[in-house]
């Protein structure tokens, strides 16, 4: 027996011998020197509540949140259809000029629920479209994205220098993926000091465009070097926040050592390699929004906490009903993902006859890819009553398939961090997933989850094997089941790394009033 099954076998005798509350152990201590409250000034395209395309619109959200008890954190957003004809009222607070081939924009502002001050970038010509932050209906990016998102970035970099009389000035600037990257580099390029953070969330996207963009973007000499944010023959917004930040996060440790290698480093490996070397490269895991309660979460057909499976089973009926499968006993797997080619759904396809014949069913909702949403039409054809499809995206579905699913499928060929494992955990469901990134950080296999060494349909068939032997097992099935519940960390628990890059970044700039690093050959 190997050594996660013989990890197993323990939780069948711990399971029952303390309450979650005791085992989940995850509070963070605060140091008993209290940090410096600060200004900070959060930068990115997608917060949830207002605008959503994927997991940064759930960190945009629950980061700042999180921070707002030790820090004046306020979130800087492009002005969106959708925020401007959202519920919120918006005041104007600010106007700031054109740069280069940029627009003049106006700045709003508006609070959340919860309190949060979001100011928003007003430029409808930029930003007030039918579609996502970053494209149209059909998934095409907007031919101008380069504009919208120069614009911005600049915005950020003008708050930042004071422009516009805002009457609030940060004393740190966290901006986050390659929307918001040129923020740092034009705080550089105008000689602003005050100190930035830059967060990858994916470094799969870059933010390329063609040198001739340069000049619509007010762009200096030195940002057309390989120093600068000039990519093989191609502007990189998501270099030039990785050149021009004084620290580099991104939201996992195993993802922020993978992509200081070649096969992760999607070419920026021997920069990446050499901020890491520096320690300017950090890797912080994310957390969870605490709305991820299943004792409380209203969106669910009935609520559970550990043990309780007889009301984690309501959901499943309910989410047998949903998808037109009959009722059973057999374990659900379920899939809510993006359909693309980097979460491995095309190797969820291939193993799904495994998954069938062992007595399984299995649930997708998602969309993505048009060739990835067909295959998932045509699978759940072959297997009627067996596989049901759902393309697109409910939150409140989602929610009751983490709670009534059995098992989560997630076989990433490349996992920044990934929530989606961490709100399955918390809400029963076993992840199945590969072994990289955030999920080689979340996930302990044989403990509250499975993991598979390669993104191949072989090793991925035999994490489910396992999976379905422990599904055999109700005793050792329901122990893992506890193990995962205490997992996920909530947000509040994890924002004492994010704390502290903060104070010893602003102390860093402080001292050194421009960064600008040198390094050797070709990144």
């Amino acid at each position: 027996m190997g050594e996660p099954a013989l990890k197993s076998e323990m939780l069948i005798a711990n399971a029952n011998a303390l309450p979650i509350s005791e085992r989940r152990q995850m509070t963070t201590v605060c140091d008993k020197k209290e940090l410096q409250r600060k200004k900070i000034l959060f930068v990115t395209p997608e917060y949830t509540g207002l605008i959503k395309a994927g997991g940064l619109g759930d960190v945009s959200a629950a980061l700042p949140k999180a921070l707002s008890a030790r820090h004046d954190v306020r979130v800087l957003i492009p002005g969106y259809r959708q925020i401007m004809n959202s519920e919120y009222p918006i005041s104007i607070v600010a106007r700031l000029e054109g740069f280069a081939g940029l627009p003049p924009c106006k700045i709003g502002e508006l609070t959340m629920d919860d309190g949060c001050t979001i100011y928003v970038v007003i430029c409808p010509e930029l930003y007030e479209r039918e579609g996502s932050p970053y494209g149209d209906a059909s998934g095409r990016d907007w031919h101008d994205n380069h504009i919208r998102f120069a614009r911005f970035a600049l915005a950020a970099a003008d708050l930042a220098m004071g422009k516009g009389h805002l009457g609030w000035r940060p004393e740190l600037v966290h901006a986050h993926d390659w929307p918001a990257a040129l923020t740092p580099a034009y705080m550089a390029w105008h000689g602003q000091a005050t100190p930035t953070v830059f967060t990858i969330h994916n470094l799969a996207h870059q933010g390329l465009f063609g040198p001739e963009c340069g000049a619509d973007l007010g762009l200096p000499p030195e940002a057309f070097r390989v120093e600068g944010m000039e990519f093989y023959g191609k502007l990189s917004f998501l270099k030039a926040g990785i050149v021009y930040a004084n620290q580099i996060t991104t939201v996992s440790q195993t993802y922020a050592r993978e992509i200081t290698q070649p096969h992760f480093g999607c070419g920026l490996d021997g920069l990446l390699k050499w901020k890491y070397d520096q320690g300017l490269l950090h890797g912080i895991t994310n957390g969870i929004d605490e709305s991820w309660e299943p004792g409380s979460d209203p969106h669910l057909v009935e609520s559970f906490s550990s043990r309780e499976w007889a009301a984690k089973r309501a959901n499943t009926r309910h989410v047998e009903r949903l998808f037109d499968l009959p009722s059973g006993d057999g374990p659900l797997f379920a899939v809510v993902s993006r359909l693309a080619q980097q979460k491995g759904v095309d190797l969820t396809f291939n193993v799904a006859s495994s998954v069938i014949e062992a007595g399984g069913r299995m649930v997708i909702m998602g969309c993505g890819e048009s060739q990835l949403e067909s295959q998932a039409v045509q699978l759940a054809r072959r297997y009627p009553g067996k596989v049901g499809v759902h393309i697109g995206f409910n939150e409140a579905e989602s929610r009751r398939i983490f709670a009534g699913s059995d098992f989560l499928l997630m076989p990433s060929r490349f996992e920044p961090c990934g929530l989606t494992q961490m709100y399955a955990q918390r809400f029963g469901s076993l992840p199945i997933a590969t072994r990289t990134g955030g999920l080689a950080d979340t996930i302990e296999d044989g403990l509250n989850g499975f993991l598979f060494q390669d993104a191949i349909a072989n090793s991925y068939r035999a994490a489910i094997d396992r999976a379905l032997k422990v599904f055999a097992r109700p005793a050792l099935m329901n122990a893992m089941r506890c193990c995962a519940m205490a997992s996920p960390r909530y947000w509040r628990e994890s924002i004492k790394p994010y704390a502290q890059l903060y104070q010893h970044t602003v102390q860093e700039a402080q001292r050194k009033l421009a960064f600008l690093p040198i390094y050797g050959g070709r990144c």
